[in-house]
């Protein structure tokens, strides 16, 4: 159960990444009154957790409804992190995680970024969504299914933490600090990567003999 909850922890901390959203977020709320980046920090990040946990609990039928087998979902989202790890590990921006270049020109036009681009897909993207199915399809009962939902508001409280001290967070680590801190994250997500694609394939492969 420790495991499990560790798992979970990192799992989600790397990908959602409390730390890289803020340093984002603070470059698109620069100049704002605080009031409004405070109550922009809190809905994006309570719009994000609602798709994250709906995802968490609907996820799974949905993909059976879609044909789709647990084995299969592990092997692609495994090489889906593993390619947003190797974004994190370079230092580039990913079209997994951040806004494209023309998603990007809008959300410098908005005043209010907290549904596009903070919810999604900064913090609730295709990776973070990917992880939350596959966490709670590792999960063997209730309580399992409890510790990646704990996990994921504990990562979400730090989200939000993060967001409400942007601009010390950015001026604090500066690109370059942002930077470490996404490489070193990057490395623990292709491990962690690595790991789904193995489980993936010892499930959905016919075993000798």
């Amino acid at each position: 159960m420790r495991f499990h909850l560790i798992s979970a922890l990192v799992t989600l901390f790397v990908v959602v990444d409390p730390v890289g959203v803020a340093v984002v977020t603070g470059g698109l709320t620069h100049g704002l009154p605080a009031a409004l980046r405070h109550s922009i920090a809190w809905r994006g990040v309570a719009i994000a957790g609602a798709i994250l946990i709906a995802f968490a609990f609907l996820g799974e039928a949905l993909l059976r409804a879609l044909g789709i087998t647990l084995p299969a979902l592990r092997v692609a989202g495994g090489l889906l992190l593993f390619l947003l790890s190797i974004d994190m590990v370079l230092a580039r921006p990913s079209g997994i995680r951040n806004p494209t270049g023309p998603e990007q020109a809008e959300a410098n036009q908005r005043v209010d970024i907290a549904v596009f681009p903070l919810a999604f897909p900064l913090l609730a993207g295709p990776g973070a969504l990917t992880s939350v199915v596959l966490l709670m399809a590792r999960a063997d009962d209730a309580v399992g299914a409890a510790i990646v939902i704990g996990a994921l508001v504990v990562v979400l409280a730090l989200a939000y933490a993060t967001l409400r001290f942007t601009s010390e967070v950015a001026a604090l680590l500066g690109v370059t600090g942002a930077n470490v801190v996404g490489r070193i994250s990057g490395v623990i997500l292709a491990a962690l990567a690595a790991q789904f694609v193995l489980d993936g394939l010892g499930q959905g492969l016919p075993r000798p003999g």
